[in-house]
């Protein structure tokens, strides 16, 4: 039986600016054939088991991309498999984008397609660079056309430039892609057909990512000023009245974390809220995760305790995971939430107190710092001793806040594995290796002991070396250090918020790459 294929529109580079639908495509995927994204991030939402095939070349670049003949046979091939393949492309399918061409042969090899658009990079860069592409006053209406040569035309563009220059002056707006190699020539011909030198213009790089640059100018003076800039492919160039809002709109140079780079090395179900409020101050965030949860190698000592969970006079949690690890092995074993009511509970820090909420379970100690030493004090030694307790954490830990307890009185500490921690093996670890060596990337944040030991082991101890860590606390710092990593941000408050806080106000400092 024939699979299907669809075609897909990563959008301009941010994965948060990728379709509902698309997301949901990838994630059912078997087979991904994609070209050069601006951000690979968009290649998690497919399973990791899917075949990842590379076709593309980036923009301006050097390496080689696949025959279009080849693409071709790979969807159709792929499909006839019985396969659901995924073709996809920066920006949008049918923009620039050779979608059509590729609807064309598979409707042609009887093979059943879909199309899923995308936001495409012709938009999303002016938008980005506060560009309008329609204004009631400035631009009525707006045409995107390619800057590529086309060959077929004896050497002659196919875009009629000297027309669109008549049609636009004054009243609309002129969006070019891949135009950046023949931008002063392109100009020359809008200029000799009428339209005014003193245009406004602009050059857009890197749109709607951390790398984004932007160029300001005229029809006359843009190409001279994009080339002193350094602003290569890939790039977005708009010419018209409304480009010269963008000096005035310009919105995401202003954010705290524009053009920042930052690398998340939280466990992959943990990553995504930590991504999100970086990038909602302008960020680009890499969820890089370098730890992961497995069930411990033994449930044995959890068991026990959940069967005589109405002895213990306190609970002790020291993760989030280790709640819900904690409640869902109390389902698995058959136990009535109801039978810990004797317990009192405790927390170590207010995600931890948060995720006891959602089972609608109160905390009667939470530190002020989110430490183990601190959560004793904050229990108090009168309420320890002669207690019994149980801990369910991570098969692996600090031993202090058990040892403690028991110095402090405590009849019994019970220390149950409810979960262990493993290290990942991530695809991209060669990629995020490398860029650590180039310096682009701005900061590592680490939230354990256990994401900086993991980090090292996966990127090499030279890549490591050349990072500079955002840490959670002094722990995690003391580990970041003891590996050789830079510590440029320590968090006052030891909470995901403390750590964006700290972030924010080091990146205020920093100057940019």
């Amino acid at each position: 039986m024939s699979g299907k294929v669809f075609l897909v529109g990563a959008g301009p580079g941010a994965p948060d600016l990728i379709t509902l639908r698309a997301a949901g495509a990838l994630r059912i995927a078997d087979v991904v054939v994609y070209d050069f994204l601006a951000s690979p991030e968009i290649l998690k939402f497919a399973p990791p088991a899917a075949e990842r095939i590379y076709a593309g070349k980036r923009g301006g670049g050097g390496e080689r991309a696949a025959e279009q003949s080849e693409i071709n046979r790979i969807l159709i091939e792929q499909a006839r498999a019985g396969k659901r393949v995924v073709r996809l492309k920066g920006g949008d399918p049918f923009i620039f984008g050779r979608g059509g061409e590729e609807c064309e042969a598979l409707r042609a090899a009887g093979i059943d397609y879909e199309i899923i658009p995308g936001v495409t990079s012709a938009i999303a860069a002016p938008a980005f660079a506060g560009i309008p592409l329609t204004h009631r006053e400035r631009g009525s209406f707006v045409v995107f056309a390619t800057g590529h040569q086309d060959a077929a035309r004896d050497g002659e563009s196919s875009v009629p430039w000297e027309m669109l220059a008549q049609a636009a002056n004054g009243r609309g707006t002129i969006v070019m892609l891949m135009a950046t190699a023949r931008m002063k020539e392109i100009f020359a011909r809008m200029a000799a057909a009428g339209m005014p030198p003193q245009t406004p213009a602009a050059a857009i790089q890197w749109g709607a990512t951390a790398a984004q640059r932007t160029v300001f100018g005229a029809l006359e003076t843009l190409a001279d000023e994009a080339a002193r800039a350094g602003i290569g492919a890939p790039a977005v160039i708009v010419v018209g009245e409304c480009a010269a809002l963008g000096r005035e709109l310009a919105w995401i140079e202003r954010m705290p974390l524009f053009g920042r780079r930052i690398l998340v090395t939280r466990a992959a179900e943990h990553a995504g809220e930590f991504a999100a409020r970086l990038r909602a101050l302008g960020a680009e965030a890499i969820e890089f995760a370098t730890i992961a949860s497995a069930p411990p190698s033994s449930h044995d000592a959890l068991d026990r305790a959940i069967a005589e969970i109405e002895t213990f006079d306190w609970i002790i949690f020291t993760s989030a995971q280790g709640v819900a690890r904690f409640f869902a092995r109390m389902r698995e074993r058959g136990r009535d939430i109801r039978a810990m009511s004797r317990a009192a509970l405790a927390a170590i820090g207010p995600a931890t107190a948060a995720r006891l909420g959602e089972y609608a379970l109160t905390v009667a100690a939470t530190p002020r710092e989110y430490r183990a030493e601190a959560l004793i004090e904050a229990i108090g030694a009168a309420r320890i001793a002669g207690a019994r307790i149980l801990i369910p954490r991570a098969e692996t830990a600090r031993e202090v806040l058990p040892e403690t307890l028991r110095r402090l009185g405590a009849r019994e500490v019970v220390v149950a594995p409810a979960y262990r921690t493993i290290r990942p093996d991530p695809d991209e670890s060669e990629r995020i290796a490398a860029m650590l060596e180039d310096g682009a990337i701005d900061l590592a944040a680490f939230t354990s002991s256990s994401t900086v030991e993991n980090f090292v082991a996966i990127v090499g101890a030279a890549a490591a070396r050349r990072t500079k860590a955002a840490v959670i606390g002094p722990i995690t710092a003391a580990t970041a250090r003891a590996h050789g990593l830079e510590i440029a941000v320590e968090a006052a408050q030891y909470t995901i918020d403390g750590l964006t806080e700290a972030i924010a106000g080091w990146c205020a400092e920093a100057p940019r790459r």
